[in-house]
């Protein structure tokens, strides 16, 4: 008799809830979740912390443990690794879902070029209000949190989508969806040496240089909480390190002597930022970042070999746009097709 072999697909996407500590909050969103679940797909929660599991939900959630103390960054790595989705939704704990939030960033990934996709973050108390929408980094190795900035909110208030400087380089780190290839392309997932405040802006600027589209799909809608659920505060010395090494890893791809003297403009930013009782401890943590800077030798060669490829590829997309077949009957030239685009719907003004 011929052995039979159960062929297992993997889901198409799988929603990971990464919590570090409260495990109230993982509750809230996990309830969220399965409300609203969509087809297709698995839940996998990763615990920084003992989970009794009191609901008996582990036939419809799977549970992997991160060692007891790991930081938010520690648990995504970990739930990402353990997903088997073609998509990876992050959705930390203290996050909530809402009906039909993933439907529309799964059909942006129909695209390959796309890497993430960015959903709104609403404020619990207004959900007209937005309080996320992706981060960029800037030049001189600032973390910018689109959403907080001037000219995004105008734009956004004003009913149409921002565009140029103010579109986002990545989700946040609590709430986005990602192709799952990128961890296989990033190696370890985000990085944990520019703590929780900058893990996600050092992976914008991975996604920025292997030439991945960011769209943000401004009808997928999660609820954030109050207060960011599961970071902790960095101390002035650690906003410091984080944020000197985040220039340091980001500089590949950028003129040098620009980025430097954008760089010394934002010390200066920061140093007036945590006046009067933080700038000295900021001052030390950038100092010891900078005599680490060796480190980021590797995260160099890796950006510069994803400049490479991502050249490599438009190159080839070019030729074969520009290549004619002889050997094959052409289509006339046909008039172009219009695409309706989810981006000239109406926008939520935010307040």
């Amino acid at each position: 008799m011929a052995d039979t072999f159960d062929l297992v697909r993997s889901p198409r996407l799988s929603i990971v809830i990464p919590t570090p500590a409260d495990t109230a909050a993982m509750e809230e969103t996990l309830v969220s979740v399965l409300e609203h679940r969509p087809d297709d797909c698995e839940i996998v929660v990763a615990l920084g912390c003992e989970y009794a599991d009191p609901w008996n939900i582990r036939e419809e959630v799977r549970f992997v443990q991160a060692p007891t103390g790991s930081s938010l960054v520690s648990c995504v790595n970990l739930g990402m690794a353990a997903s088997e989705g073609d998509v990876v939704h992050i959705l930390a704990a203290g996050w909530r879902a809402t009906e039909g939030w993933t439907d529309l960033p799964l059909e942006r990934f129909e695209d390959d070029d796309v890497g993430a996709v960015v959903p709104l973050g609403v404020a619990s108390d207004d959900h007209e209000r937005v309080v996320s929408a992706g981060v960029r980094c800037a030049v001189g190795g600032r973390r910018i949190d689109v959403a907080a900035d001037t000219k995004w909110r105008k734009a956004l208030a004003s009913g149409t989508l921002p565009t140029g400087a103010t579109v986002p380089q990545g989700p946040v780190l609590e709430a986005g969806f990602w192709r799952s290839d990128l961890l296989e392309m990033t190696g370890r997932g985000f990085t944990t040496a520019c703590g929780e405040a900058a893990a996600d802006a050092d992976m914008a600027v991975t996604l920025a240089r292997s030439g991945c589209r960011v769209v943000i799909e401004q009808h997928s809608l999660v609820v954030a909480p109050t207060a960011t659920a599961g970071r902790v505060r960095a101390s002035s010395f650690q906003a410091g390190l984080h944020a000197e090494r985040l220039f340091w890893r980001s500089v590949a791809g950028s003129s040098f002597v620009s980025a430097l003297v954008l760089h010394l403009v934002e010390i200066v930013r920061h140093a007036i930022a945590r006046a009067p009782m933080g700038t000295v401890p900021m001052l030390v943590g950038r100092m010891v970042a900078f005599l680490q800077f060796g480190d980021s030798m590797t995260r160099y060669r890796q950006l510069r070999s994803l400049m490479a490829t991502a050249g490599e590829r438009a190159a080839s997309a070019t030729e074969e746009q520009q290549t004619i077949r002889i050997d094959g009957p052409h289509a006339g030239v046909a008039r172009p097709r219009q695409r309706k685009s989810r981006e000239s719907a109406p926008l939520r003004k935010s307040a």
